[in-house]
C-alpha cells in the first residue's frame, strides 16, 4: 500500500515537473557533448601536434648549425616579429608580396565576414581607427544583418515551404504531416547538393592545394558561421581573376547563409519537432495566459469601436450637404 503510494506521488512529481526534469537533462546531454567533443579532438590531434613540434623543433636546431654567427635569440627575435605579422594577415614570403589584405575586393569580403559573424581572422584591422570602426560597424551592421536575413528568409519560405506543402495537402488529400516531412527532407538534400557538394568540388578545382574533403570542409565550416580561418579561398599567390573571384565568393556565402536559414526554418516548423521542443520550455501559467486573452481582447474591442468610429465619421463625411432646421425654429414657423 505505501509502495504503490508513493510510486502514485514520484509519477505525480515528475510529471508536474515535467519541463524542469527535460530541461535538466538537456543541460546534461548538452555538457557531456562538450567533453565528449574534447575527449575526441584531443585524442586525434594531440599526436599530430606533437609530431609537428618535434619537427619544427628539428629544423630549428639545422638552421643554428648551419649558421653559427646568428643566435638563437637572434632568431627567436624575427620568427616572433614574423609569426605576428602573419595573424594579421602579412606575409613575408616573396610568393606573396603581390596580394593585398584590403584592397576594394578583400575589404569586401572581410566585411560581409564580419556583419555574417562567420570571422576567418586571416585578415584583420591593423590600425587604431580601423579597429575601432569595426566595432562601430559591427555594432549597426550585425543586427541590421540579421534584420535582413529574417525578411528574405520569411519572404522565400512562403513560396519555398509553405505553399508546396498546403498545394500538396489540398489538392491531392496527402497528410500534412508526412507532405513536409518529406518537403523538408527533399529541400535539405537540394541545398547540401547546391551548396556544399558543387561548391566543393568546384573549389577543389580553382585551389591548387584543396582536394574534396578540404573544400567541403570549407564550405561547412562558412556557411555553418563557425569559420576557423584555416582555409581561406582565393589567398594563393598565382590565383587568377582573383578580384572578381572574392566577389563570387562573397556572393555565395551570402547565399548559401539564406540557403541554410530557409532549411533550419523549414524543419523548424515541423510538428514534430514543435512538440520535442515544448518538452524543454517553461509553460505558462493560466493565470497569465488569461490575462493575455483579456488584453487581447480589449485590444481587439478597442480597435473594433475606433474602426467603427470612423467608418461612421467617413460615411458623415460623404452625405451631401442639406441645410436643416433646428427643432425650434420650425415649432415657431408653425405657431406663425
Amino acid at each position: 500500500m505505501l509502495q504503490s503510494l508513493a510510486g502514485s506521488s514520484c509519477v505525480r512529481l515528475v510529471e508536474q515537473h515535467r519541463s524542469a526534469w527535460c530541461f535538466a537533462l538537456l543541460v546534461l546531454g548538452y555538457l557531456l557533448y562538450l567533453v565528449f567533443g574534447a575527449v575526441v579532438f584531443s585524442s586525434v590531434e594531440l599526436p599530430y601536434e606533437d609530431l609537428l613540434r618535434q619537427e619544427l623543433g628539428k629544423l630549428k636546431q639545422r638552421f643554428l648549425e648551419e649558421h653559427a654567427c646568428l643566435s638563437e635569440q637572434q632568431l627567436e627575435q624575427f620568427l616572433m616579429r614574423v609569426l605576428e605579422a602573419s595573424n594579421y594577415g602579412v606575409s613575408v614570403l616573396s610568393n606573396a608580396s603581390g596580394n593585398w589584405n584590403w584592397d576594394f575586393t578583400s575589404s569586401l569580403f572581410f566585411a560581409s565576414t564580419v556583419l555574417s559573424t562567420t570571422g576567418y581572422g586571416h585578415t584583420v584591422p591593423l590600425s587604431d581607427g580601423g579597429k575601432a570602426f569595426c566595432i562601430i560597424y559591427s555594432v549597426i551592421g550585425i543586427p541590421f544583418t540579421l534584420l535582413f536575413l529574417t525578411a528574405v528568409v520569411q519572404r522565400i519560405i512562403v513560396y519555398v515551404t509553405r505553399r508546396p506543402v498546403l498545394y500538396f495537402h489540398i489538392r491531392w488529400g496527402f497528410s500534412k504531416q508526412v507532405v513536409a516531412i518529406i518537403h523538408a527532407m527533399v529541400l535539405g538534400f537540394i541545398a547540401v547538393s547546391c551548396f556544399f557538394l558543387i561548391p566543393a568540388a568546384i573549389f577543389s578545382v580553382l585551389e591548387d592545394d584543396w582536394n574534396f574533403l578540404e573544400s567541403f570542409y570549407f564550405c561547412f565550416i562558412s556557411l555553418s558561421t563557425i569559420g576557423l580561418g584555416d582555409y581561406v579561398p582565393g589567398e594563393g599567390y598565382n590565383q587568377k581573376f582573383r578580384e572578381l573571384y572574392k566577389i563570387g565568393i562573397t556572393c555565395y556565402l551570402l547565399m548559401g547563409l539564406i540557403a541554410m536559414l530557409v532549411v533550419l526554418e523549414t524543419f523548424c516548423e515541423l510538428h514534430e519537432l514543435k512538440k520535442f521542443r515544448k518538452l524543454f520550455y517553461v509553460k505558462k501559467d493560466k493565470e497569465e495566459d488569461q490575462v493575455h486573452i483579456m488584453e487581447h481582447d480589449q485590444l481587439s474591442f478597442s480597435s473594433i469601436s475606433d474602426q467603427a468610429a470612423s467608418m461612421k465619421d467617413d460615411q458623415k463625411a460623404n452625405e451631401p450637404f442639406v441645410n436643416s432646421q433646428s427643432p425650434t425654429s420650425n415649432d415657431s414657423s408653425l405657431n406663425n
